[in-house]
């Protein structure tokens, strides 16, 4: 049997370096590629094309689930499992709903990691045991959820949305997505009209709440 490549998406150093060697311990998988952030994880799943991939919820610039979305839609055999720190219901329903088909707490062991990498292979949703069961049914229940920033916001809206979250002025997002300040101005302008939120420090609190940042 060929091996299960793995592409690791984690911004965290350390903990990137971690998980690669817990990787590398369990038969039949092969750590194809690395990447630090969620515009990084793009090309390098247009360059390794793996088969799986480990994502980061919270990454810098293009978080997990928003980079989620684009890989499940953009490469369809590719799989995606979730890893976060958090047991919220709410980032689990999520995951989900980017497409994600798993999602594993950090402080998980090696056997659990092992499980959810083969269950999601063979076409199963994985979620760690501490998260709720009833997770599933409400995703079910809630898919299509108007409320839901996946389905409010354009991908680009919603990449603004984070990066002005994460306190970048409309000229540090032009020059990060190589776009025209206008440009922004104007997506800017569309997605608050759209939230019908108008100032910053409420667009922080929408994003945390959704998901779309996670607050620590």
């Amino acid at each position: 049997m060929k091996n299960i490549r793995v592409l690791l998406a984690e911004d965290h150093t350390l903990v990137r370096a971690g998980l690669c060697a817990l990787l590398k311990t369990l038969e039949g998988v092969e750590v194809v590629a690395e990447a630090g952030d969620g515009h990084q994880t793009l090309k390098r799943v247009k360059t390794h094309y793996p088969d799986l991939v480990l994502m980061d919820i919270a990454m810098p610039g293009l978080n997990g689930l928003e980079a989620t979305i684009r890989v499940v839609k953009e490469y369809p055999h590719v799989k995606v499992i979730i890893l976060s720190m958090h047991a919220n219901e709410e980032y689990v329903l999520q995951s989900l709903s980017a497409g994600a088909r798993g999602y594993l707490l950090k402080d998980s062991g090696t056997a659990e990691l092992e499980l959810a990498i083969r269950a999601v292979m063979k076409g199963e949703t994985f979620l760690s045991p501490a998260v709720s069961k009833h997770v599933i049914e409400q995703y079910v229940q809630r898919q299509g959820d108007p409320q839901s920033p996946f389905h409010i916001l354009t991908p680009r809206q919603r990449e603004i949305l984070q990066l002005i979250a994460e306190g970048l002025s409309t000229k540090d997002i032009a020059r990060k997505l190589d776009l025209s300040i206008k440009t922004v101005d104007t997506h800017r302008t569309q997605l608050m009209d759209r939230l019908d939120i108008h100032e910053v420090a409420g667009l922080v609190r929408y994003a945390i709440r959704t998901g779309l940042i996670i607050d620590y």
